[in-house]
């Protein structure tokens, strides 16, 4: 059973060999074999949940890499990973925006009863499994902080 993301993955590769786009080539082939590594690993299929696991940890890579080389001055490397990102993003859910992504984690501090930035942990355990896919952890992480350094 073909997850539909895998197949519009599959299908977009076959459209991007067509017309020699050779950067989403190149991405769309990255994504696959990191999905069959996934699948080895696993042992069956992956669900669309599970592609979309994969796709968050290759956009971490490439936003890692981007402030790496960004350090560096390699400008042409930032732009090409910066490109990569944006071939990756487009199968990825719609990212949350400011306003969700607060409530959510307004609601995970209260749930949880955090008070303090001691309490981040139990906040990002409540946050992470809802935010999946579509808010980076980073900055997940950054406005949990700065929330409960607010309320000390």
């Amino acid at each position: 059973m073909n997850a539909p993301l895998l197949k519009r993955i599959e299908a977009d590769l076959k459209d991007a060999l067509k017309r020699s786009d050779r950067l989403k080539v190149s991405v769309l082939r990255m994504i696959k074999a990191s999905i069959k590594n996934k699948e080895i690993e696993k042992g069956s299929p992956l669900s669309d949940e599970e592609i979309i696991s994969v796709l968050t940890s290759l956009s971490k890579q490439r936003r890692e890499s981007i402030e790496e080389f960004r350090r560096a001055g390699r400008e042409e490397l930032v732009e090409k990973e910066t490109a990569e990102l944006s071939v990756l993003q487009s199968y990825m859910p719609e990212q949350l925006s400011e306003e969700e992504l607060n409530d959510i984690i307004n609601s995970a501090i209260q749930e949880s009863g955090a008070t303090s930035v001691r309490d981040i942990g139990k906040v990002m355990k409540i946050v992470m499994p809802r935010v999946k896919g579509r808010a980076d952890g980073k900055v997940v992480n950054q406005k949990v902080r700065a929330i409960l350094e607010s309320s000390d």
